[in-house]
């Protein structure tokens, strides 16, 4: 006999773009699951608007200290600035509430440290948004890398490579580090090298440049990377918004085959290519195709995995170590192109000032500054 599916009471904290254009469709994806009761922001005339559109039964508050407090949500998801979503985020788990929150969950490795510590104080998750990790194509392709099907990886590319005008930076927290936490590297670039991570797994070193090369603002405007894996395969990383022609893709060349995928902002299975090897019989390449429905990467489906791991009391994907690997890749790509040094995988620890700070306390108005 199959169960009636719990319905987690979910607040909204944030109410602008990312939060009507995708965590509202995510809500109403999973309406036999949620139950969206309560919405946050600052801007009351944002907030009748979000509430107009999302129902009239939605409460509304201008404080999610407030909300917190009336509500007591199950799940609160959190699509404000960069900057406010450690605190917002140790608040919603101090409450004993699960959180899902837009990346970067926090600026720095030393938040997520605290973060960290709030979900063992209280019992509740906290995980980041990492939409492109989800979806069936993404699934087939780590489910094959993983398993050695296509062979040992050996060379792989990830590039983000997007165009952001100056009117894109007038939003006052754009383009600094107190409250983006940097450039593409963090902004921009982050969803596709955690999609890599997610593939390939544990890396080992990284040597890494940043620049700021049009824009007027604190942090780069572009970043390259050249990563070492632990298995021995060597990556690039390329973080751009200075690109007209756009782009979001990942290459990984395996012993039988490469893999590659080549989207803009979300993926779904025909966007994904195997090329096999010419050694390979075209039978065994014929059964990589991803079988079954077509899920796209989406917030919906990132939801949908979140909910079934509160449903079995597990820690959900996108959180813990996970979460934190993907921002400590981020922190030392920035130390490797801040210092001129190659960084190692577990080097960031406290004390080292790229622990406290993306720019690891340096000026923030310069690039390529020897230590």
């Amino acid at each position: 006999m199959s169960r009636t599916p719990v319905r987690r009471r979910v607040a909204v904290v944030g109410t602008g773009a990312v939060v009507t254009a995708s965590h509202l469709p995510a809500l109403r994806a999973h309406a036999d699951r949620t139950e969206l009761v309560a919405a946050v922001d600052v801007d009351p005339g944002r907030l009748a608007a979000f509430r107009s559109e999302a129902g009239e039964r939605v409460a509304g508050f201008t404080s999610a200290a407030a909300m917190l407090d009336a509500v007591r949500p199950d799940l609160v998801l959190i699509g404000t600035p960069p900057a406010l979503h450690r605190e917002q985020t140790v608040a919603a788990l101090e409450a004993g509430a699960w959180v899902l929150c837009e990346k970067p969950l926090c600026l720095s490795l030393a938040e997520y440290d605290g973060i960290a510590a709030a979900e063992e104080a209280s019992g509740a998750y906290a995980s980041v948004i990492f939409q492109h990790r989800y979806g069936s194509g993404a699934d087939r392709a780590r489910a094959l890398i993983r398993s050695g099907e296509l062979g040992a990886p050996l060379v792989a590319h990830c590039q983000t490579t997007w165009y952001r005008d100056a009117a894109y930076y007038s939003a006052p927290w754009r383009g600094r580090w107190d409250t983006e936490g940097g450039g593409p590297t963090m902004g921009h670039g982050i969803h596709q090298y955690d999609l890599l991570l997610h593939l390939l797994g544990e890396w080992e070193e990284i040597r890494a440049m940043a620049a700021r090369l049009v824009h007027d603002t604190e942090g780069e405007d572009v970043s390259t990377a050249l990563v070492r894996f632990r298995d021995g395969a060597l990556a690039t990383v390329v973080n751009s918004v200075l690109s007209p022609d756009e782009t979001s893709r990942i290459r990984v060349d395996c012993a039988d085959a490469t893999v590659e995928l080549t989207h803009l902002y979300g993926h779904v299975d025909d966007d994904w290519r195997y090329t096999p090897a010419p050694h390979v019989p075209a039978g065994r390449a014929e059964a990589w195709r991803t079988p079954g429905r077509d899920v796209p990467s989406s917030h919906a489906a990132q939801l949908g995995a979140l909910l079934d791991a509160y449903d079995a009391g597990v820690r959900p994907p996108g959180s813990g170590q996970e979460a934190r690997g993907t921002l400590e890749f981020a922190a030392a790509l920035y130390k490797a192109a801040f210092t001129g040094r190659p960084v190692r995988a577990g080097e960031i620890v406290p004390g080292d000032p790229f622990h406290a700070a993306m720019h690891g306390e340096r000026s923030v108005r310069a690039f390529g500054e020897q230590v």
